[in-house]
């Protein structure tokens, strides 16, 4: 219930959808006695999509949840690194049935870094925690696609795990502990969007499961551009939206239990 209840919710209330809703909105109402309520929903609208879409608001929201958590030192004395868990979402699912190897989004730099990694950490195991995320379709699991991308690029078929049920970043965090059952001393790393860090680190110790944090896909710069313009406003709004989830999620998964602080600390 609660994955179908985040996904009607979202569509509805992201910031494009209520930007839409209020330019069809102040359309109709411009031709009634509401004219006045109706303009000013079209005029709000219309400097939303300006400001949301070509300033860099959205760089300003992503950067506090992106460079949070630093990366974690490999080469520190002490235990080895046991495993690299990657969460899904990198793949395009919009592209199911091409005739491709994988068929991945912007956040695939989850799977290219997982890759490098473990070549740099030929003895640790590979885990990838990804299921379908289809709510009106049927999509196979991220993890199918996850698991013939790895063997493709020579990772050995036995050094990963393939956990494919999860279909948010709480299930990724309790079904990975429920797969692995990590034991203390050990070390993991955890691959995710830097943006998206801080809420998987506050799942996965709600799961008791200790991880070390390996960000990867940044999409702000590190030093902000106040000048800086967006190339396009659907540009723009792709950022806002998408961090605006982040944040709302951020809230909803303290209120609901699912972490144990507002914004995990490092």
């Amino acid at each position: 219930m609660f994955f179908v209840l985040a996904k009607v919710l979202w569509f509805l209330l992201q910031p494009s959808s209520l930007m839409v809703g209020a330019v069809l909105a102040g359309t109709v109402l411009a031709a009634t006695a509401w004219r006045r309520l109706g303009l000013g929903l079209l005029w709000g609208a219309g400097i939303g999509f300006l400001i949301c879409g070509l300033s860099p608001l959205g760089d300003v929201l992503i950067r506090p949840l992106e460079y949070r958590f630093p990366h974690a030192e490999l080469d520190r004395t002490g235990a080895s690194i046991a495993g690299i868990i990657v969460l899904g979402g990198g793949g395009d699912h919009q592209a199911i049935d091409s005739p491709q190897l994988a068929a991945l989004n912007e956040a695939a730099e989850r799977y290219t870094e997982a890759v490098v990694l473990a070549r740099r950490l030929p003895e640790a195991r590979l885990i990838f925690s990804g299921g379908s995320g289809g709510l009106l379709t049927s999509e196979p699991p991220e993890a199918e696609m996850a698991g013939r991308l790895f063997e493709a690029l020579g990772i050995a078929k036995g050094r990963i795990t393939l956990e494919s049920v999860s279909r948010d970043t709480y299930e990724n965090a309790q079904f990975t502990a429920r797969i692995l059952q990590p034991k203390p001393g050990e070390r993991w790393l955890l691959v995710t969007s830097a943006w998206h860090m801080p809420r998987a680190m506050g799942c996965f110790r709600r799961a008791g499961f200790a991880v070390e944090a390996w960000p990867v896909d940044y999409r702000a710069p590190r030093r902000l551009d106040m000048t800086r313009l967006h190339s396009s406003v659907p540009e723009g709004l792709r950022r806002i939206d998408f961090i605006t989830r982040e944040y709302i999620g951020l809230v909803v998964y303290y209120l609901s239990g699912r972490t144990g602080a507002l914004l995990p600390d490092p």
